[in-house]
Parts: structure tokens; C-alpha cells; sequence
């Protein structure tokens, strides 16, 4: 499996960028503001990529950041989103707003997506809350013994579980959080910070 590609960009098309490899091609599936960001045709680019294998297909997605990589590959998790669907909503909301709209139960934002009306942003929260809640429970179950000191802030709280709807182990999360200042910080600052955090392991 591809983790990402590193080359020279050779072709932008509207739906996908070619990059060179070393003399191979890459055709990599890509937003229109994902491509814009790569920059001009010659330039030495690198794609977090998703390399997605069907009956009938074999595609290679790619993203400008590790965290909207893990966004794609959690909504492609979601019953009823398709790549197309997953690749409009990366494009269109940062991995940090998208969690915390998770984590509140705003409908509201997730129906402004090209794409996602009510039952399928319903389905989205449903099912990416189950998904942490599952890991909570896995990760007491085989953790009872070991306590990380956590200030008790609600703002600290929804950057926890906004970092878990992204993918992240909620332990991993608490002992990022115990080594930076969280005074002063928004919960989307703290989502933000963590991720840089994170995203650099």
C-alpha cells in the first residue's frame, strides 16, 4: 500500500494530478483546492495518499495533509459514502471543524456540504460516535490500571473525543495533551495543536 507519493508534478487535470516518479506516473485523484495547493506543473510534490481496490477499479487518492487523509478513510467507513462524496467533504471543511461538528451533533454544518443531506449526516455522526465509543471501552478494558492526569476542562474534553472521531487512541491523545500549555487555548486550538502533534509521530 502507498502511504504517500513524492515527485515532480506533471499534469493537472480537473479531476486528478499525474506525478512523476522516477519515470512512472502517477495518477492521483484530487479536490480542485487540493490540486490549486500542489502549485505549478514542475514542482516537486509530496501526497498523502489512499490507495482504494475494487472488482472493476484500482484508484489512488491523494491529500495535502496526513490529517485529511484520516478524514477520508473514516467517512469511506461510514455506511453510504462513496470516495466521490468523502473527497467533497475533505475538500471543503478542515479535519478540526468536521470533528468538532461530530462531536456537537451539528447537523446544521454537515448539511451545508455539497452532497450530505440530513439522513446521511445523521448516519455520519451516528456511526463515527460508535466508532469511539468502542475504542473507549476497548482501551479500559485493556488499560485499567493506568491513569494520565488530564486537566478537568470541557474544552480539553471535546478536543479528546474531536481527535478520536478522527482516528486517533484517546491514550495516545491524553499523554500528547499532559506535555503542552492548554491555558487560554479554544477547543478547535487545542484539536489543532494536538493534531501537529500527532500528525509529526
Amino acid at each position: 500500500m502507498l502511504a504517500h507519493i513524492k515527485g515532480t508534478l506533471e499534469m493537472k487535470t480537473q479531476e486528478y494530478v499525474v506525478i512523476d516518479v522516477g519515470g512512472l506516473g502517477y495518477k492521483v485523484y484530487m479536490s480542485a483546492s487540493g490540486m490549486e495547493q500542489l502549485g505549478e506543473i514542475g514542482k516537486i510534490v509530496k501526497v498523502y495518499t489512499y490507495y482504494r481496490v475494487r472488482e472493476d477499479d484500482i484508484s489512488i487518492y491523494g491529500f495535502n495533509t496526513f490529517e485529511q487523509l484520516r478524514m477520508f478513510e473514516l467517512l469511506l467507513s461510514v455506511s453510504g459514502v462513496g470516495a466521490k462524496t468523502a473527497l467533497t467533504m475533505v475538500a471543503v471543511t478542515e479535519p478540526s471543524e468536521f470533528a468538532i461538528a461530530i462531536i456537537s451533533d451539528d447537523l446544521t454544518y454537515l448539511t451545508q456540504i455539497p452532497g450530505i443531506g440530513a439522513k446521511s449526516a445523521q448516519r455520519i455522526i451516528l456511526e463515527l460516535k460508535d466508532k469511539m465509543k468502542k475504542e473507549n471501552t476497548i482501551a479500559r478494558t485493556k488499560d485499567l490500571d493506568i491513569k494520565v492526569a488530564i486537566v478537568d476542562n470541557t474544552k480539553v474534553e471535546e478536543a479528546i473525543s474531536a481527535l478520536q472521531v478522527l482516528g486517533y487512541n484517546k491514550k495516545e491523545i491524553e499523554k500528547v495533551f499532559m506535555k503542552i500549555d492548554k491555558k487560554d487555548l479554544s477547543t478547535e486550538d487545542l484539536i489543532k495543536k494536538g493534531l501537529s502533534i500527532l500528525g509529526n509521530r
